[in-house]
């Protein structure tokens, strides 16, 4: 595979403040912060992904004259920390991402400093080379880890200028020809008119799953066996003389504010050979007729190196297959619970709710009865369906038997600027007029054994890291 200069733009920005020079007294004074020397590398390390032309974003943000129009509206930004947008509470539960582009304290008073100074530009030979970003209508991914190494393309759907949501099942015909572990996914519209039209989209693949998988794994939820079970199954090819039902399983989805997703090593998801993929797309009118089409990028785990875990998506909470209601002119609560069957680590925190989602908690209660909150968006925005992917070394982990609560608070009062009628009996629905309330997870179910071993290496580490401090 063709590998792609590295741009990290996802990940955590690094600190940068005025740099600092000595005057009379050895009393330290910070220089003036200017775009040259401080802005422009922070907006290059957090914004320019979608700030930049052909991107996701309204305007660009590349250079200083693009950039000092928009020099209020970005320190009001970024003081609210409604940019970049980044919504889980800093102040408690797991706080290790890899595409954490929220800015520091210190980032943000030295923006707030640039803009009260008049936004100057500095010295021009301070500036950093531009970022030298993909031509095209690339994958995200592409970015970190190479074009990908299959690209299914849906056919294209249009949408009229005004007229009410549409959904469209999509199925394309791929016939993979061979059993294949996938490394890496990404769902996304075309660029330009599709990124407009394009409420949200998933994606899947259409398989032919064994009896004896589904039999496995259907034990492992009864308690009856471990996921060795499952793993050993898995491993197994399907003959063609076998009766195996075909299966539609959730691949990844594309949303305003989420990109692709990367499996840590040693976890994949499983393709048999013979699979097609599809899309499940919410399209919506935006005032002018727009033709639009769906992709979805692979990359493969290389044949020699099959993973040993198979990666299970599933939609936890209140709103995840059961009845969803929430009373006019009333601020609700509704919870929904999850019990491991395995040991489990987790991948991702991506909350799930609608207009009138204002916040949402995962917690985890170990089966000594210790409760702790694993993450907590106190404040849920529907116009970014962001995915905080965990650090590999530091995801939650817990043990078989710990039950995964997710609670998810409502505002259906006129008290909610985004509620487009607080007199409304709402229950749960595709409509974005509807709700939901669920956490999208990826669940890594691993051994027993793996578990202790995981535990023991990261009490070792933390030791290490509190005997050096």
């Amino acid at each position: 595979m063709t590998k792609a200069s590295v741009v990290r733009f996802e990940w955590v920005g690094v600190m940068l403040v005025g740099s600092l020079w000595m005057g009379a007294g050895g009393v330290a004074f910070a220089q003036d912060v200017t775009f040259a020397r401080d802005i422009a590398p922070l907006l290059q390390e957090s914004c320019q992904s979608c700030h930049r032309p052909g991107s996701l974003a309204p305007m660009s943000l590349v250079t200083y004259a693009e950039t000092r129009p928009w020099a209020r509206s970005i320190k009001n930004r970024v003081m609210t920390r409604s940019m970049p947008p980044w919504h889980v509470d800093k102040t408690v539960g797991y706080q290790r991402f890899i595409n954490d582009t929220s800015l520091s304290d210190e980032q943000i008073d030295m923006v707030v400093r640039w803009v009260d100074a008049g936004a100057p530009l500095g010295d021009p030979n301070d500036l950093p080379p531009p970022v030298e970003w993909p031509a095209g209508d690339r994958f995200l991914l592409e970015y970190e880890i190479g074009a990908p190494d299959l690209i299914v393309i849906g056919p294209e759907w249009t949408m009229s200028a005004e007229g009410q949501d549409q959904w469209m099942d999509q199925r394309v015909d791929v016939d993979l020809p061979e059993t294949r572990w996938v490394r890496a996914i990404e769902t996304k519209p075309s660029i330009g008119p599709g990124r407009r039209i394009t409420h949200h989209a998933s994606s899947f693949v259409f398989q032919r799953e064994s009896s004896a998988v589904a039999e496995a794994e259907a034990a492992l939820r009864r308690g009856e066996v471990g996921i060795e079970a499952v793993i050993e199954a898995m491993q197994q090819p399907i003959s063609e003389a076998e009766e195996a039902e075909e299966q539609r399983e959730f691949f990844t989805e594309w949303a305003v504010g989420k990109q692709g997703e990367i499996y840590p090593d040693g976890v994949g998801k499983i393709v048999r050979a013979g699979a097609d993929f599809g899309f499940d797309v919410h399209t919506h009118a935006v005032g002018e007729e727009l033709t639009a089409k769906m992709e979805l990028g692979i990359w493969f785990h290389p044949k020699e190196s099959q993973p040993k875990y198979n990666a299970q998506f599933m939609a936890l909470g209140a709103g995840s297959g059961g009845v969803l209601e929430i009373e006019p002119n009333t601020v609700s609560e509704h919870r929904g619970t999850f019990v491991l069957p395995a040991p489990t680590i987790l991948h991702n925190f991506q909350p799930h709710m609608h207009y009138r989602g204002k916040g949402q908690m995962l917690e985890a209660v170990y089966p000594n009865g210790r409760r702790e909150v694993v993450n907590f968006t106190d404040r849920f925005d529907n116009t970014w369906n962001i995915n905080y992917i965990y650090d590999p070394d530091y995801a939650p982990a817990f043990p078989k038997g710990t039950v995964l609560t997710v609670t998810s608070w409502f505002d259906n009062t006129v008290a909610n600027p985004n509620n487009p009628d607080p007199n409304q009996f709402v229950t749960s629905g595709q409509r974005t007029v509807d709700e939901m309330a669920h956490l999208n997870q990826q669940m890594i179910y691993i051994t027993q054994d793996d578990y202790e071993a995981l535990v023991a290496e990261r009490e070792a580490r933390d030791a290490r890291t509190t005997d050096q401090e």
